[in-house]
């Protein structure tokens, strides 16, 4: 079984001393064990093989114990560290290079949602608001809640859309990252429950390949309170990542997906690696893995 943990420590406290001696403690025979500093936090990576196929039975089911035993106390330590990031990988096979890498918008790549602004530039923004809370938390159905919030923007101009679209702003470590994955040759998608006015501009201003979400209904201007086809809703978001993989002649073990809200939550967990940015707490709960401290570029180091 292989294993990888990356660590990102905002506290300067010597987070990682603990685990080395954890790591030490457990005579864990270490293939590589990195360690840098960076702007807003200092990172440590520790990569590591448990042997599962050796001997008898019984030592088969010790080496197990041990490293079962290993990785509670990591845990442990880790989730009582409020300024400390981690992701925990482990593995059959060693693990893949990413070379797909699909993205929510809003809340993910945006520091916004959009249909709440536009609500907001309609006078309604607070009970816009509240329903999309609802259902980023998972409280409500995704496209029910959708279409209720849409239709309460029928009215709005077109013209309007572009005002909203100056005004938004990337979440912080955006750019880095695609920049990162492109020098990769990693394919970017967005796949958004959003609007595609919104999510084809953000897809070309950070040099991605793709954007799927919700195109605008339209009749003379101004917005009908409906979009044009089906919902992208979590099966879709899921359909489409599977579909780009395929399509690239990729596994899906070099998939990340990287979302916040609970319409994320099968894609995080379809993907080879399924990371919460700053997730709702709902997503916190059952992604794969999160980073709620530091910024998007920090997942240049998962990949």
């Amino acid at each position: 079984m292989f294993h990888r943990l990356t660590l990102f420590d905002l506290s300067k406290e010597g987070k990682i001393a603990a685990i080395d001696k954890v790591m030490a403690t457990a005579d864990v025979p270490l293939q590589q064990n990195q360690q840098s500093t960076h702007a807003n936090y200092t990172l440590q990576q520790w990569r590591w093989n448990s042997p599962t196929e050796e001997g008898t039975m019984q030592r088969v089911k010790k080496h197990e114990t041990k490293y079962t035993l290993l990785l509670e106390s990591i845990q442990e330590i880790l989730s009582k560290q409020p300024t400390v990031d981690y992701v925990l990988q482990s593995s059959q096979q060693p693990i893949e290079n990413i070379k797909l890498a699909v993205f929510d918008m809003d809340s993910t790549l945006i520091q916004a949602e959009v249909m709440d602004e536009l609500a907001y530039a309609m006078g309604i923004g607070p009970q816009v608001a509240l329903i999309t809370a609802r259902s980023m938390a998972g409280e409500l159905d995704f496209e029910q809640s959708f279409r209720q919030r849409l239709a309460l923007l029928k009215g709005f101009t077109t013209n309007q859309l572009a005002t909203i679209n100056q005004s938004l702003e990337l979440m912080p470590g955006a750019q880095q990252l695609m920049q990162g994955l492109q020098e990769r040759g990693v394919y970017c998608a967005i796949l958004s429950g959003g609007f595609s006015y919104f999510a084809d501009r953000l897809a070309l201003r950070l040099g991605m390949q793709e954007a799927f979400s919700n195109p605008l209904e339209e009749v003379e201007g101004k917005l009908t309170g409906q979009v044009t086809g089906p919902v992208l809703d979590a099966s879709s978001k899921v359909h489409l990542m599977h579909q780009l993989q395929k399509s690239l002649g990729l596994s899906i073990h070099q998939c990340l997906a990287v979302g916040d809200g609970a319409n994320d939550l099968p894609m995080l967990n379809a993907a080879g690696l399924g990371v919460a940015f700053h997730g709702k707490p709902l997503v916190r709960q059952q992604a794969p893995h999160q980073l709620n401290q530091v910024d998007l570029g920090a997942l240049l180091h998962l990949v």
